[in-house]
This record gives C-alpha cells, structure tokens and sequence, in this order.
C-alpha cells in the first residue's frame, strides 16, 4: 500500500505575495518581543545588587523548588541574599511566598528553616503559602499582607519579571537579582522566561484573581510592629 505524499506549503510565487508574507513575519516578531520590551520599560531603574538597594522593611523571597524537602540551590541563593540584607539592616522582615498546595511539599517552611539557620529570627519570617506564581505572590503580597514596598529577590532571568509584575500589583519594588551558576537550569529559567512574559504582559492587562486569595493576614504589620 503507498503512502499519501504530504503536501509542502508553497511559498508565494510573485513578489507582492511574497512581500506580505515578511511583512507577516516581522509583525509577529515584533509581537512577540513586545511582553519583553514592557518588563524592560517598567523595571528600568528598579534593579539593585545587595550592596546598593534602598533600606525597604520588608523582601519578598520567590520559591524556587525543593531537593529532598530543603531549598534548591538556586532557591538557596535568594534566602542567602535575604538573610544578608537582614544582618545589614536593610530589611526587618522576610516574606517568603512559595507553593504549598499538597501536603508532601511546602516550600515556606523550608525557606523558614533556611532563613532561621542563617540568622534571621523566626519572629521576623512570614509565609505566604498560596504563592502559587509570580503574579499570585505579588497581588497576594498587597492584598492579603499589605505590603505596599519591598524588596524582590530572585535569579537574574525572572526579577525583571517578578518587578514588573509586583509593580503592576501596587507594590513598590526593588528587585535584586542573585548570581547563579550557568548551569542547564539556568539555561532552562532564561528559555523558560521568553514564553512566561507573554502570560506576564496579560497578568498585568487583565489583573486575574490569584488561584487562592483568602482573608487578610496581619503577619508582616504584626512583625514590623514588634520590631519597632
């Protein structure tokens, strides 16, 4: 029995058709970079190192995966430069935002943990553990903390993102972006980033509901509060 041959898109054949079909081709090249050129825009002057960023009372630490129910490396990194503002004095509290939607996985405590080994009090810790995305821990920041500034600590490949985004949520944001090996997760969160600012660029237009929103929680006042 032989197979039916698959037919080859043709290409247009005269120079007008063939015109439109590169006119077709930069529009969606323009398109597409469009999600990336607003999240440069908007956090052009909001990206600091450790060493430089404003005295803000509270950071927002992103999870970032667990190994064997402890930080990831690159998970690691952020506490590490959350627990080093800490020391400094240039925060009072940390809010660590990350995925708890099963009961075999919690990304906050773990963040908790780490930050308690390295020196930063308990009492100065809040979780937030409905931060199921970027986008859902930044509306979650505002509406159910109250945060209205803070620092933003991530990679280098997503803090343009989690600025963008936390800005756009009414959060006044700082963002530092940590050093981290280029190894082939690293390669993965840049690659990965191209596609998540499209669905950042529609978060910001749209403004959806988090997955989970809930009450409001007083953790971050109640830990300024005991602090002053």
């Amino acid at each position: 029995m032989r197979r039916p041959k698959l037919s080859r898109p043709r290409l247009p054949r005269t120079r007008a058709g063939q015109r439109r079909l590169v006119q077709a081709v930069m529009a969606g090249c323009v398109l597409a970079l469009l999600p990336a050129t607003w999240m440069y825009v908007v956090t052009g002057d909001r990206l600091r190192t450790t060493a430089d960023v404003p005295r803000t009372d509270v950071a927002v630490v992103f999870g970032a995966g667990l190994w064997a129910g402890e930080p990831s490396p690159y998970l690691a990194h952020r506490l590490d430069a959350a627990a080093e503002l800490y020391r400094e004095g240039r925060i009072e509290v940390v809010l660590v935002t990350g995925d708890n939607s099963r009961e075999d996985y919690d990304e906050p405590d773990a963040m908790r943990a780490y930050l308690t080994r390295h020196g930063v009090p308990d009492s100065r810790i809040v979780s937030d553990y409905a931060g199921f995305d970027t986008w859902d821990s930044c509306v979650r920041a505002k509406k159910i903390f109250g945060v209205d500034e803070a620092v933003l600590i991530s990679q280098g490949f997503h803090i343009r993102r989690a600025v963008a985004l936390c800005q756009e949520a009414g959060v006044v944001s700082y963002g530092v972006g940590v050093d981290a090996k280029h190894d082939v997760t690293w390669y993965y969160g840049g690659t990965r980033e191209i596609f998540a600012a499209s669905k950042a660029a529609l978060d910001a237009v749209f403004e959806p509901d988090p997955r989970f929103l809930g009450r409001k929680e007083p953790g971050v006042s109640q830990a300024l509060a005991t602090q002053r």
